[in-house]
């Protein structure tokens, strides 16, 4: 998909030297902003896919493109199969009002009207009765924390507070995907970390199909099942927190990640080694899924390797030096390009391979298993049929040095069965 801004803007996508020159050299030469160039990417069904990129990189151009808030200049959007690039204004507003709400950044609130009735507006633009709407918005403002301030008018809000608004009128229609444009960028920090654990809390309990825009990193890590990366109107690459701390695409990326603590990103698939027969049957257990934080403490409290359990079975160990390594950068054999471990569930289909889709069939917006939603542009690699058709945006690149910590975090899951902790994040092929 394209978006570009100028005259005649056409004639870039479908002019191949156009399509390459720098954002420079394209002002230059043509008068034209080149917002989003020949972006490809697919969505799951129930995960949460975060756009993000620093300001000016064409990320909130690109999520406005999905409902065309703002018209996409070249390539295709689908719902399920369906093109939004085709549907005339009926059907567009009939996709905005029942299957697609957008959370802003500046709340978009009515002030004069109360919280309830903010929350109640979608519902009014339905068509759904007075005393039904009332009744279901209530149930949506006690959902997000605000019960006992219904009849409180934005003015009389936080920030905080007022963005919990926002949140409960985009629930309050039962949209199939939730669009987030940098929601929480304006607020302060601790208010900021409280609204992204709610986000987590109600996709742990709705299950729905979120976009979330944001240039913040630690925001990107922390939501997202999956991250695509935004230079330039471009995705530099795409893939899981751990795909992108863990082998960034290029120096940019690899910039972008280089003070994150690994150790709270990476999963113990990185750092795990075959288990000696000894080694399976004692020590410590862990999940798949657990960090390396939490196995460094699991190993640090043991004094002996911990096992990396899945359904009773040991999939094998990982000891200090296999996670100090990780921690520093360090490639192990787990995690050397060339030898991912591929009998570990929840392994994106695709990742780390050049040219291929992210997903392949995999259930997208509305439960369609090999159909959803899709953005992709003339001119790039065919994608398979999947949610959002992606094209190849995960580029496999080398271990980047990380920050020698040992943070830990209390509480590390240990046991027999490493069974996960309720709401616990689950690979994107899991949903």
């Amino acid at each position: 998909m394209w978006k570009v801004f100028g005259p005649k803007s056409g004639r870039v996508p479908a002019d191949p030297e156009l399509r390459q020159l720098s954002p420079a050299d394209l002002r230059a030469r043509t008068g034209c902003t080149a917002a989003v160039r020949d972006v490809s990417f697919d969505v799951r069904k129930g995960e949460v896919f975060v756009v993000m990129g620093l300001s000016g990189s064409g990320k909130s151009t690109l999520v406005r493109c999905l409902t065309r808030l703002i018209e996409p200049t070249a390539g295709s959007i689908a719902i399920d199969g369906e093109d939004v690039r085709a549907m005339d204004r009926t059907r567009l507003r009939e996709l905005r009002r029942h299957r697609a709400a957008m959370v802003f950044q500046h709340f978009g609130l009515l002030p004069h009207r109360t919280v309830l009735d903010n929350v109640a507006y979608g519902l009014e633009i339905q068509g759904v009765s007075r005393s039904e709407r009332r009744e279901r918005a209530a149930g949506f403002v006690a959902k997000v924390g605000l019960e006992g301030m219904e009849k409180r008018r934005p003015g009389q809000l936080s920030g905080g507070q007022r963005q919990r608004v926002g949140l409960a009128r985009a629930l309050a229609v039962d949209p199939e995907v939730l669009l987030f444009d940098e929601p929480f960028s304006a607020l302060d920090p601790l208010i900021r970390r409280d609204m992204q654990d709610e986000v987590t809390r109600l996709h742990r309990e709705e299950g729905r199909t979120m976009v979330f825009i944001t240039h913040d990193l630690s925001e990107a890590l922390k939501l997202g099942d999956r991250i695509a990366l935004m230079r330039d109107g471009r995705v530099v690459q795409l893939g899981t927190p751990e795909e992108i701390v863990g082998s960034p695409a290029d120096d940019y990326v690899r910039e972008f990640v280089r003070e994150v603590p690994r150790e709270q990103v990476m999963t113990v698939r990185t750092a795990m080694r075959p288990a000696s027969a000894e080694e399976a049957g004692s020590g410590p257990a862990l999940r798949p899924e657990a960090t390396v934080a939490e196995a460094i403490e699991a190993v640090a409290r043991a004094g002996s390797p911990a096992r990396v359990m899945n359904a009773g079975a040991c999939m094998g160990v990982v000891d200090h030096e296999q996670l100090l390594g990780v921690v520093a950068g360090i490639p192990t054999t787990a995690d050397t390009p060339g030898t991912p471990p591929t009998d570990m569930p929840g392994t994106p289909a695709g990742s780390g391979t050049p040219g291929t889709p992210a997903a392949t069939g995999a259930p997208g917006f509305g439960g369609t298993t090999g159909t959803g939603t899709g953005v992709s542009a003339p001119g790039t690699a065919d994608a398979a049929p999947g949610p959002l058709a992606a094209g190849p945006a995960s580029v496999p690149g080398r271990t980047a040095p990380g920050r020698h910590r040992q943070t830990l975090q209390r509480g590390a899951r240990t046991g027999p069965e490493a069974a996960p902790s309720p709401g616990a994040r689950t690979s994107p092929e899991a949903v």
